[in-house]
């Protein structure tokens, strides 16, 4: 089941959503609009190895916007920072991101129950396309839970994603073994 707007303002006051900051303006119907933050960051090497820490440059957006274009891999990172203690939140592209050919996940677009951060994007795009700081990037939706929560996210001590930050995130998956 999916959350509609007076049920996420229900979960907001009770505090078992937290959106930083909200604008009631950008609450749909049954989703709550993120914005994109005003960093990027780019892998440093072309090659990246599954197994290997692929470190990341950062920059800002300049406030004439910047250029994306195809065949390079942008890390964004959302505007607002939220907490969900009791729901599945989910990220999607906006239909107006999307029919500018930008693409702002590429897997990863279910959060964890506990999951309190910042939302980083896997940003690819069709054809080049400028865009903005503070532009609206995506669409939270918030699913409920069924039976309880064993470990929330927040409290797994394996959880790779759990530093709050303001900047776009790069993959840990060279922290898991295999």
């Amino acid at each position: 089941m999916i959350l509609s707007d007076k049920r996420i303002l229900d979960e907001i006051e009770k505090g078992t959503i937290i959106i930083e900051p909200f604008q009631r303006e950008c609450l749909g119907t049954n989703s709550y609009d993120v914005h994109l933050g005003k960093y990027l960051a780019t892998y440093k090497d072309r090659v990246l190895d599954a197994k290997a820490h692929n470190t990341i440059t950062h920059f800002l957006l300049p406030k004439e916007g910047f250029v994306l274009h195809p065949g390079t891999l942008y890390l964004g990172v959302t505007l607002e920072y939220t907490e969900t203690h009791a729901h599945v939140p989910f990220l999607e592209g906006k239909s107006s991101t999307g029919r500018l050919g930008i693409d702002i996940h590429a897997t990863a677009g279910k959060g964890d129950v506990g999951f309190c951060n910042t939302w980083t994007l896997e940003i690819s795009c069709a054809q080049p396309v400028r865009i903005y700081a503070g532009m609206p990037i995506g669409q939270l939706i918030y699913f409920a839970v069924e039976g309880n929560i064993e470990t929330m996210y927040n409290t797994k001590n394996d959880a790779k994603y759990n530093n709050k930050t303001t900047k776009p995130v790069e993959s840990m998956m060279w922290k898991n073994k295999f």
